[in-house]
């Protein structure tokens, strides 16, 4: 029994050992550590007392350059959306007053309550000066939230001093999004980890967007693409 006892003891020691081990891991920030550990925890309990909305297809409406084919701008392989635009590309209408862009609207509108986005997002290497992923509505302008890329950089508009996360080039990133809309606040985690508190800009009616919008900022590149995967919207109100 003595035996069976100190066995016992000997491998919950060596469990904690281990544990203790990939916590302290120097490569790994908090968030990823905690996923080594629970298989992911750190990004479900983000959605936690949340319920996912139902999205169909045809919420998922794609605007891109009126002038060219949804195929030569857009495209779905294996579960992944892919959309790419060029800096030369014209508007989605040839009266709209935005520029170039190939983004999804999730055709989803809200005015109250709380309301999180989801995705699994992968920027090429050489996209520069886009628009990846906004909260459309706001009260004195259009947007309520815009995450920008700059030279790997993942951006609060085109703000450089306000770097939400550096090297997203050529790896997928998890983004979760949550906009509470009485309290005027928007909080914005990467990979599990929060990265950015922002104030709201007001508005009457919201959605969310993702994919590549260009802007005029620190000189974007000729070609802007984003992959997008496991897209979602959840809500409580």
């Amino acid at each position: 029994m003595a035996a069976s006892s100190s066995s016992i003891s000997c491998s919950f020691l060596v469990l904690l050992a281990a544990v203790a081990a990939i916590c302290a891991l120097p490569w790994l920030p908090p968030s990823a550590a905690a996923t080594a550990v629970s298989g992911g925890s750190a990004h479900r309990h983000l959605t936690a007392g949340f319920t996912r909305v139902r999205l169909k297809e045809s919420q998922f409406v794609v605007q891109k350059p009126y002038d060219v084919p949804l195929r030569d701008r857009y495209k779905e392989s294996g579960g992944v959306r892919i959309m790419w635009v060029f800096a030369t590309d014209k508007p989605i209408s040839n009266t709209h007053p935005g520029g170039a862009r190939t983004e999804i609207k999730v055709n989803e509108i809200y005015s109250s309550g709380v309301w999180q986005f989801e995705g699994d997002m992968f920027v090429p290497s050489g996209t520069s000066g886009a628009s990846v992923m906004q909260i459309f509505g706001a009260a004195t302008h259009a947007t309520t939230l815009m995450l920008h890329v700059y030279d790997g950089k993942l951006t609060y508009y085109h703000d450089l001093s306000r770097v939400i996360a550096d090297r997203v080039y050529d790896r997928w990133i998890r983004l979760n999004v949550v906009h509470d809309v009485g309290a005027g606040k928007v909080t914005v985690f990467v990979d599990g980890e929060r990265k950015l508190n922002a104030t709201g800009q007001g508005g009457t009616a919201h959605y969310f967007k993702f994919g590549v919008y260009k802007q005029s900022h620190h000189q974007p590149s000729h070609r802007m693409e984003s992959h997008w995967k496991n897209v979602a919207v959840y809500t409580k109100k």
